[in-house]
């Protein structure tokens, strides 16, 4: 692995503790822990690459900023690659008025500077006079040349495409990268949740912060001219998004006309450098009500007075843009109101109804990581080191290619690979409801590492272990998660007993065998007599022969799994029904415990009288 360089303590730099009791707010845990594993990371000699996933206006860029200083202060330069003109002169701010009681240059690089402007700024950042350089996609051209870069932060890195990144990699290998995102890309939180980068979550919203009531509505000119009346009656500024230049003068003059009492200003990025920063700045100052924009005002736009926001044909957006274009009110005390207008003689296609339900449901404060989760499922999680950056795979099974990845991701870590022969893998096609609810683990991060560990697990006796701790922590499971354990359960036993996929089709259990593994016909037969057919690497048993209910035919088949096969269950632990009925309290064998309230989250330890009779 590539070496880095790693930056001294923070004992030994007094200024950055000076600099940090200098923030004006009370930090949250969550941002409190992010700045410690950003900074212990650029302690250690290997580069570092951490993604820090938090909301829009939850203390991302104080994480940046101190990161940077910690490496200015270290004789080390700054690079921070933003995507648009007005979010780089808002940091440019920040971070010119937060370093301004120590000797540190700070500089811009966007098309707000002239020509001249920038050839001084380039010559100096390849001198070293320059330490911390903020810019767009101007920062990725071939004539910027850096003396000694030490930090790259990467600001919403979802706005920066493949070829960008592709330059991007020519500075990573040895330079400490931070990226920040509310939505990260399908492609960099798949990347996060497998380990191959590192990520911290900023969750816990800052204080006094409400969440922003969002409506999804039929574009209609009432619904518009009472939205903002009612924030300019307030006191407040609004918001209006329509993502097309050509056009945009017409809908600010029809908006001029519906709501005469507001005074309108329009933003794009195609205007001139002084005319666009006169107007963000005329409207941060109050000067007008309404501003008629693009998506330019979509990364890091912070006006706090603006707490409501109207999205034209909202349906054309993709997910985490919607995301971050609600993220743009509400970042005050104020109820924020967001409004997603679509029209009404235009058909929605699927994955558009997907995204406004998506929008629409993710409400809550710190709803981010769960808005990223849901487009990793909408779009999948694309190609790790092709250009993809979202799409699912097609060759390699998930679990295969999981499985690889981590073994590729500890080699290079210098881990050495497992030397014990794992069973092959079972495939598992049976049609429960298997999953962990939001009401039983309502933490999307603590979810997703039960999700991992659970497609981890390699015995049977693992599974118990997990039980005890799901019910020790949660309470007794409800019937989803009981069904997911009882799963995992027969997978990972029916991999020890040579059995290589599961599955129930047409009205009927298929179990495959490996070729090594013979059905044992004699004891089917005198269990089942010719209701079953058995034969060379398969056995077929009609649904019927086993019990009804879900949790019933599920540890009756787990049951019969040795007995197929001729093997002996006398050292086998117990099944998944009873260490789930155990795990709830329900007693083997009572009929309460197994098929009403334990039923659903377990069952008795032995199958229902029905069951035991058709099983015969």
């Amino acid at each position: 692995m590539a070496e880095g360089h790693p930056f001294p303590r923070d004992e030994e730099q007094p200024w950055l503790q000076e600099l940090e009791e200098s923030f004006a707010y009370e930090e949250t845990p969550d941002q409190l822990r992010a700045i410690v594993e950003v900074k212990a990371d650029m302690e250690r000699a290997r580069p570092m690459d951490r993604l820090v996933c938090g909301d829009v206006g939850y203390g991302k860029t104080e994480v940046a900023l101190r990161a940077a200083f910690k490496a200015v202060l270290d004789q080390r330069q700054v690079a921070v690659l933003v995507p648009t003109t007005v979010l780089a002169l808002q940091h440019f701010n920040t971070f010119s008025q937060r370093l301004k009681p120590y000797p540190v240059r700070v500089e811009l690089l966007s098309r707000f500077r002239s020509e001249k402007e920038q050839k001084e700024v380039l010559a100096d950042l390849a001198l070293g006079r320059v330490d911390i350089v903020i810019g767009t996609h101007r920062l990725l051209q071939k004539d910027v040349v850096f003396n000694t870069l030490g930090l790259l932060v990467i600001d919403e890195e979802q706005r920066f495409g493949v070829a960008h990144k592709e330059r991007l990699k020519q500075l990573r290998t040895e330079v400490d990268v931070l990226t920040l995102t509310a939505t990260p890309i399908p492609r960099t939180l798949h990347m996060a949740l497998i380990e191959v980068r590192d990520m911290s979550v900023i969750e816990t919203p800052p204080h006094e912060r409400l969440p922003i009531r969002t409506f999804i509505r039929e574009t209609d000119d009432a619904l518009v001219r009472e939205a903002i009346l009612r924030e300019i009656d307030r006191g407040g500024q609004v918001f209006y998004v329509h993502n097309r230049v050509q056009g945009i003068q017409a809908i600010a003059h029809r908006l001029e006309k519906l709501v005469p009492e507001a005074k309108f200003v329009v933003a794009h990025g195609q205007m001139p450098e002084d005319q666009l920063e006169h107007v963000m700045l005329d409207f941060s100052a109050g000067e007008f009500d309404v501003l008629v924009c693009t998506t330019i005002i979509e990364n890091g736009l912070d006006i706090s007075n603006a707490n409501t926001i109207l999205v034209n044909n909202s349906s054309h957006f993709g997910l985490a843009q919607l995301y971050q274009l609600r993220g743009r009110v509400g970042r005050a005390s104020h109820q924020a109101y967001a409004y997603f207008l679509y029209n009404k003689d235009t058909k929605l296609t699927p994955v558009q109804e997907k995204r406004l339900r998506a929008i629409f449901e993710a409400t809550e404060l710190g709803a981010g990581f769960r808005i990223a989760m849901k487009d990793l499922e909408i779009r999948g999680a694309g190609n790790l080191l092709g250009a993809e950056q979202s799409g699912n795979m097609n060759a390699v099974g998930f679990d295969l290619y999981t499985r690889l990845l981590e073994e590729a991701v500890g080699e290079l870590r210098g881990e050495r690979a497992r030397t014990t022969v794992r069973p092959a893998p079972v495939t598992v096609e049976l049609a429960v409801d298997a999953y962990i609810p939001d009401d039983f683990i309502n933490d999307r991060t603590l979810k997703m590492n039960f999700y991992q560990r659970l497609a981890n697990l390699e015995r049977p006796e693992h599974v118990e272990s997990m039980v005890a701790e799901l019910t020790d922590r949660f309470g007794a499971l409800p019937e989803p998660v009981a069904n997911l354990l009882a799963l995992v359960r027969l997978k990972t036993e029916a991999a020890e007993l040579g059995y290589e996929s599961l599955a129930l089709r047409d009205g009927e259990l298929v179990l495959k065998l490996r070729r090594t593994v013979v059905p044992d016909r004699v004891a089917i037969y005198k269990r089942f007599r010719n209701d079953v057919r058995a034969q060379l690497g398969e056995i077929r048993i009609p649904r019927r022969l086993l019990p009804g209910e879900t949790q019933g035919w599920l540890a009756a088949l787990h049951d019969l799994l040795p007995m197929l096969v001729g093997a002996d269950r006398a050292s086998t632990a117990t099944g998944p029904g009873r260490a789930v009925a155990a795990a709830n309290g329900a007693k083997p064998g009572s009929g309460s415990g197994s098929t009403t309230s334990a039923g659903r989250t377990g069952r008795s330890s032995a199958p229902t009288r029905r069951g035991s009779e058709a099983a015969r």
